[in-house]
């Protein structure tokens, strides 16, 4: 196992729930309806890829090799960079640039269900 893996993926877990509770609570009333939208999508790929992380860090044990530990960093990238992008844009209306990483986060996200898939086709 990975530990360092399973650690990000537990707590990457935790923050979504928290920011999912934040956004039906308290964002609900205070946001568009387009901009809760967004901060859903957000929350929802942040779980994805937190499960995805944890799955990455639990099959380290058997099929531990570089395309393993690469797809766990693009999993925890994607989550900052696609994620992370838009929270920012759901909060911050005169940075709608910062839109331009979000599909650096999904190519992120895409890498690293690839390398997943490299890592466990190459197990003897």
């Amino acid at each position: 196992m990975n530990r360092n893996f399973l650690i990000a993926g537990a707590l990457l877990a935790a923050t979504a729930v928290i920011c999912g509770a934040f956004g039906a609570h308290f964002l609900k009333t205070r946001l568009t309806i387009e901009s809760l939208q967004t901060f859903e999508t957000a929350v929802r790929y942040q779980f994805y890829h937190a499960f995805a992380l944890l799955i990455a860090g639990m099959l380290y044990k058997d099929f531990a090799s570089g395309l393993l530990k690469w797809a766990g960093y693009f999993f925890g990238t994607g989550i900052l960079l696609f994620s992370g992008s838009l929270y920012v844009l759901c909060g911050v209306q005169n940075m709608r640039w910062i839109g331009a990483i979000t599909p650096l986060g999904g190519l992120c996200f895409i890498t690293g269900w690839l390398l997943l898939a490299m890592a466990c086709a190459r197990k003897n």
